[in-house]
């Protein structure tokens, strides 16, 4: 090993010790709490400022910390958690934490047109209802929304059942819609300029891009959402059930956050979010 590659290593491990230092002062103290001042870590760490600054400044990117000029480094609000599998034997989604409410931003009634069309088995003709609403959770903003829904399933849906209680209830209440199932993607993205003023983060604040296909007992698409969650305040959590294969033969692939050969011979890993749908909707 090169003496780049040398020190390049000792940064690293440098900076993940006083990460590891900064996430025990997080974990025990409460959201709003201060943390010690850069000079004070220095002293008591042995490194110099950017050092521990590069950490600091990953954890307010991650938002477990807030900096708040001339006042120092504080512990950021405790992140909304949204589990995808349950405890109980119902393969529910459970809610995730927090009491969640909705501004509506608009409601609209507009052709599918030829991508919603496809997702929604709709022609690209045919009406749908779009909905755009702010998510908040305890009074702050949290999410944007875009819902669309064939129109022919909620004839006179109002803003009133937009704004209030879940959404999936009045389906089923209110225009006999039962939602059954859901296929969900969730990636990376960030906040342009519009999603930033809406959710009250810088421009280009990391965020969580969520697609979210829903269909109903027939295996009819009712409802097809993307959304916007902020990256620095909502996290998901998924539990995965590692056992002994019945085949000996070693599975193909990769899991995410899982690297290749750590469960060798075939061992089982599964995450699943198939089933009715709760949560925030």
């Amino acid at each position: 090993m090169d003496s780049g590659a040398v020190v390049g290593q000792a940064a690293v491990l440098k900076r993940e010790r006083v990460r590891e230092h900064l996430l025990g002062l997080i974990e025990a103290r409460r959201p709003g709490d201060a943390i010690p001042s850069e000079r004070t870590l220095c002293a008591a760490l042995g490194v110099s400022r950017p050092t521990l600054r590069a950490a600091v400044d990953e954890l307010v990117a991650t938002g477990q910390l807030v900096r708040q000029h001339g006042r120092g480094m504080f512990v950021a609000p405790a992140k909304i958690t949204q589990e995808l599998v349950s405890d109980d034997a119902s393969f529910a989604v459970p809610p995730a934490n927090g009491h969640w409410s909705s501004n509506l931003l608009e409601l609209s009634t507009v052709q599918a047109g030829a991508r919603i069309g496809r997702k929604l088995r709709m022609s690209p003709a045919a009406e749908l209802v779009y909905i755009a609403r702010q998510r908040l959770v305890d009074g702050a903003p949290m999410a944007i929304e875009h819902l669309h829904i064939p129109a022919r399933l909620v004839p006179g849906l109002t803003a009133e059942e937009l704004e209030a209680g879940d959404l999936y209830v009045h389906l089923r209440e209110q225009h006999g819609v039962f939602v059954h199932e859901a296929v969900q993607s969730i990636e990376p993205t960030v906040v342009n300029e519009a999603e930033a003023a809406i959710l009250d983060v810088p421009v280009l604040s990391p965020a969580l891009l969520i697609e979210r296909l829903t269909t109903d007992r027939s295996g009819q698409p009712v409802e097809y959402v993307h959304s916007v969650y902020r990256g620095d305040r909502y996290r998901i959590v998924s539990r995965l059930a590692l056992g002994t294969s019945l085949s000996h033969t070693p599975q193909q692939g990769h899991h995410p956050g899982i690297p290749p050969g750590d469960f060798a011979h075939g061992d089982i890993i599964t995450s699943s979010t198939t089933g009715d749908v709760q949560g925030p909707a």
